[in-house]
């Protein structure tokens, strides 16, 4: 089981940016892939971007795609989302996940590691 904590979260303006980390618990073994998934009020959660266990290859939700970077760093084990040019449809919780799987997966039930969230919220 691989324990996850997301922060960084806030408040912002449209047009702004911010960065939000996710850190895998220490002793975290063997590879794994992780993602951002975020669910705005009475929404579904939606897959934002994923990222190997390398770090080397990414894919993104075309809604994102050109306006947030994923990484990590860390030995692998710390996980970031870089948002630019942040519009109010992207306010919602975001949620990192983590999986043993190396292929790039969209649907949260590909997942079975999961962070608390942690709120970005972009208004004026």
């Amino acid at each position: 089981q691989i324990q996850l904590a997301e922060s960084g979260g806030g408040l912002v303006q449209p047009g702004d940016s911010l960065r939000v980390s996710c850190a895998a618990s220490e002793g975290a073994s063997g590879t794994y892939a992780m993602a951002w998934f975020r669910q705005g009020p009475r929404t579904d959660r939606f897959f934002v971007a994923w990222i190997d266990w390398t770090g080397t290859a990414t894919y993104y939700a075309p809604s994102v795609k050109g306006r947030f970077t994923v990484s990590r760093d860390n030995g692998g084990n710390i996980m970031y989302l870089q948002m630019n040019n942040l519009k109010p449809e992207d306010t919602a919780v975001y949620y990192c996940a983590a999986s043993h799987s190396d292929r790039p997966a969209a649907a949260p039930a590909a997942y079975t590691n999961w962070g608390r969230g942690t709120q970005v919220t972009v208004s004026s």
